[in-house]
């Protein structure tokens, strides 16, 4: 190990030696267990050398003992800087005190822009944005995070279809985009309805245009239903076919259910602790103990902290473990008939338009294997099968 490693935090000096024979002091030192280096012979009389700030008492004895002249050139070291800052200690208060003021300033929000909504909405923005604690001085880390204020801000203003949140400097930016209400024209060009699929007609509703089709007839994909050219064949006038035509349709659905299922609960008994994120290494300051929960469920948000514009490599900490229980659950066989008739519904009526009915619904087939209950299942719904086509010249 080099006798030179760690010596800038523990501190060196650099002596100068005068007398007859400068190395043979020089010598005694090393003898006395002094680390002497970078020797420099200056004249004949004379020699530089470096040693440690703790070798200073040795130091001090040997030249007691000889007839030499020791000058204290320089003084490195983290020792000798604190020192000298120490007797400066006015101006290291107004720069530290300075730094501390600066970093405050550019961890709170001094400005909030709102762009792409009307006066109103943009009013309604500000009012929810003060509810949740975001205005000029907030601090930065105690707010939520640009995506929470997105999902906060479209449940609680209904006039926003979409809005973006960034988040520079001292400054969030917020651009919304509202809802607008399309009004069709009262009637468009020529058109005539067909079925978008196969089913059997079991009503209709039509406005305008000519019924091609008839109750309890079997239609397929592609089928004229209504048509927008009525009268005479020859000279036919053209319309813009309105109206609806249900017809019964059918679904086949495949779920799977298992019989033995576990999930766990918030109980809502929650601590929050508070700490700072260096890397890897989180250093608490709210909330040294773990709360005596069995079982624990944990959410960590990290907030950086910025000097300017520029992002610190540390970032304040929140940790909100909550109390949670896990239950466990056996269901028999028939439950889980019902489950898995439950959930091939609610799955089926995301594909079907809103205003449809599910009719009737038939287990097809039941497996029960490896802790699992298998199902297909048959259901009849009724639903308008419709789709409009503009009639163009030549059909």
């Amino acid at each position: 190990m080099k006798i030179t490693q760690g010596v800038f935090f523990t501190g060196y000096m650099t002596l100068r030696i005068e007398g007859k024979f400068p190395e043979f002091f020089l010598n005694r030192c090393v003898e006395n267990g002094i680390s002497v280096w970078n020797v420099k012979k200056i004249d004949e009389f004379t020699c530089e050398a470096n040693v440690r700030l703790e070798d200073l008492p040795v130091l001090k004895k040997v030249r007691s003992q000889l007839d030499y002249k020791i000058r204290f050139r320089k003084r490195h070291g983290l020792p000798f800087l604190l020192r000298s800052l120490l007797k400066r200690r006015s101006l290291v208060a107004g720069f530290v005190l300075g730094m501390i003021a600066i970093f405050l300033l550019s961890n709170m929000v001094w400005g909030i822009k709102i762009e792409g909504v009307t006066p109103e909405v943009e009013y309604k923005i500000k009012e929810n944005l003060k509810d949740y604690g975001i205005k000029r001085g907030a601090w930065k880390f105690t707010i939520e995070t640009p995506g929470q204020m997105q999902q906060k801000l479209l449940a609680d203003v209904p006039e926003l279809l979409w809005i973006g949140v960034t988040e520079k400097g001292t400054t969030y930016h917020l651009e919304g985009v509202e809802k607008t209400i399309v009004t069709e024209p009262e009637e468009g060009g020529p058109q005539s309805l067909y079925a978008r699929k196969k089913g059997i007609i079991v009503d209709m509703y039509v406005e305008k245009g000519e019924p091609a089709v008839e109750l309890n007839d079997y239609v397929e994909s592609g089928d004229l239903l209504v048509s927008g050219a009525i009268g005479r064949e020859e000279e036919p006038t053209l319309v813009h076919a309105e109206g609806e035509v249900i017809a019964e349709t059918w679904y086949k659905s495949e779920v799977v259910v298992p019989l033995n299922v576990q999930y766990e609960v918030i109980t809502g008994e929650k601590e929050t602790h508070y700490g700072v994120q260096l890397g890897d290494v989180r250093v608490p300051l709210w909330g040294f103990k773990e709360p005596e929960f069995k079982r624990m469920h944990e959410e960590e948000y990290n907030k950086p902290f910025y000097l300017f514009k520029w992002e610190l490599p540390i970032k304040f900490s929140s940790k909100e473990i909550s109390e949670a229980e896990l239950y466990k659950e056996s269901r028999t066989d028939e439950e889980a008939l019902q489950i898995g008739v439950k959930q091939a519904e609610m799955e089926l009526k995301q594909k079907i338009p809103q205003n449809s009915k599910i009719i009737t619904q038939k287990v097809l087939h039941r497996q029960k294997e490896n802790g699992k209950v298998k199902l297909i299942l048959y259901f009849k719904v009724h639903e308008d099968i419709s789709k409009p086509q503009p009639i163009t010249q030549g059909d």
